[in-house]
Formats: structure tokens, sequence, C-alpha cells
């Protein structure tokens, strides 16, 4: 294998080819730092915070193909994985989860001592979700955690001091959503892992799936609406928010006869969810609401 090649694998391994889990972790970030700081947060936290996200999404790839390195080539969906197909070996994967992890660690440096020490539960959230799986039914939760604790460090890096109650309401609501979209997620591979013994929400639920990912829609929803109402967010906010709840009620639908392909579309489309919560923040802060 070529340098070049080799290069390929490692972007492969860590998903650059297949970004939206990078957007998932992003908007959320980016709503907590645009609250904690009214409005466009400093540049130097906010390239931070994002540089984070990239890093951080792509360490918890790689973690996550080696924890899952004997399941994956019984996957249809993920046995063409650089480490399902052999193409990279066990240990580099380790190795590109820490190079990219101390990477990220570096970063928040710059930043405040609380952040540091709220970086430290991040990186153990991150490195541990892989293994949940095996262990619980409610690995989505561990990762709903791993992607919401954004949530509070961007609250830290702001104001150095311990998040306010609109941080810890928008952590609890960001990590629903993440349990709502990776059960959709989890719903695609459903077959196989039931056949593997894998746990996941979307086993959990079984035949209520629907009906418990709608209540938890519903509640984030609400949850967005309060976290509004704290910020001080108006008309157009609330605007934003009806397109929210109809961009859930279209992947109700999507998810509607438990077609895997049209539950990874349900999974694809909270990316446009996020996006437009955060577009309904900037331009009620910006227009006045």
């Amino acid at each position: 294998m070529t340098p070049r090649e080799r290069l390929g694998e490692y972007a492969r391994l860590i998903r650059l080819d297949r970004p939206v889990g990078i957007y998932l972790l992003l908007w959320p970030t980016l709503w907590a730092l645009w609250i904690a700081a009214d409005g466009l947060p400093p540049v130097h936290i906010l390239f931070i915070f994002v540089a984070g996200v990239v890093l951080m999404r792509s360490a918890g790839c790689a973690i996550n193909d080696f924890a899952d390195r004997h399941i994956d080539p019984h996957v249809e969906r993920t046995r063409s994985r650089p480490l399902a197909r052999g193409s990279i070996r066990p240990w580099e994967a380790v190795v590109v989860f820490l190079f990219l992890s101390s990477i990220a660690f570096l970063l928040v440096l710059f930043t405040n001592t609380l952040t540091v020490i709220f970086a430290l539960v991040a990186v153990a959230l991150a490195a541990t979700y892989p293994f949940t799986k095996r262990f619980h039914s409610l690995p989505q939760v561990h990762l709903g955690a791993a992607f919401a604790w954004a949530v509070p460090m961007a609250f830290t890096a702001v104001h150095n001091e311990f998040p306010p109650p609109i941080a810890w309401l928008l952590f609890v609501t960001t990590l629903t959503w993440t349990v709502v979209y990776d059960t959709f997620y989890g719903m695609v591979d459903r077959e196989y892992d039931v056949a593997l013994g894998v746990r996941s929400t979307a086993i959990l639920f079984g035949e209520q799936d629907r009906l418990i990912t709608g209540i938890l829609q519903v509640l984030v929803w609400l949850g967005l609406y309060l976290v509004g109402q704290q910020a001080g967010f108006g008309g157009i906010y609330l605007g934003a928010l009806v397109v929210v709840a109809m961009l859930m009620f279209y992947q109700q639908f999507l998810i509607f006869d438990r077609e895997p392909e049209a539950c990874f579309r349900a999974f694809r489309n909270n990316h446009h969810l996020g996006l437009v919560v955060l577009a309904g923040m900037v331009a009620d802060t910006l227009l006045g609401g």
C-alpha cells in the first residue's frame, strides 16, 4: 500500500468521507457558544471548539472501529470499513484515537482551567462509549452524554465559571436528541445487532420504537423552546422551531415501515434539524426577534 493509499484508509477510518457525524456534534456546540456569548463568541474560542469537534468526532470513529473490529465484518453496512477489511491494524486505530484526542486536549489548554477539567470528562466519555453496547441496552444515552458535553464546556470557556441552569437544560435536550437520532441509526442494523448480541435502544424499544422516539422528539422540542425562552429569543426562533417540528414529523414518516435505508435517511435528516435551530438563534439575535 502506497503512503497516499494509507492516508486514504486513515481518512475512511475517521469518516472524513461521511461528515454528518461532525455536523451532528457541531450544531449543539454552536448553539451553546452562541447563547453563552449572547451572539458571536470570541474567535479563538470558536476556532478551538470547531477544531475540537472535528478532532473528537474523528477520534471517536477510530476507537469505535477498534471496539467493533470483530463485529463490523459481519454487518453489511460496516464490513467495508478499514479495520473490518484488514487494511488498517487495530493498534493503528488506537494510535489515531490517542493522537487526535491529544491534539484536541492541547487546544483546550488555551481556554481556562475549568474547561480543561470538563475536557477530561469529554475524553473519558468518548473513549468508553464504543464498549457500552456490550454491557447495557442504553449506549445511545452514553453517546448522547459524549456529544452533549460540549454544551457545558462552551459556557465554561466563555465565562470561566460553572455552567448556569440554561447550559444544563441544553445539555439534557441535546442528549435526548442524540438518543433519538442514534436510535434511528440503530434501527438500520437492528437485525444484525440482535444476531451478534449487540445492545441498543433500537432493540430495547422493539415494537414501541416509533412511539418512544416520537415522545422523545416532543421532549426535545419542548427543551429547545424552553432554552429559547430563557435565552430571550423571540418570533424568528419560534418560526425555526415550527420547521423543527415539521422535520420531526418527516423523520417519523421515514421510519414508519422501519425500512433500513429510510431509517438511515431519518438519521441523516437530523443534520438539517440542528442547522435550522442554529439559523433561528442567529437570525433572532441579529434581526431582533
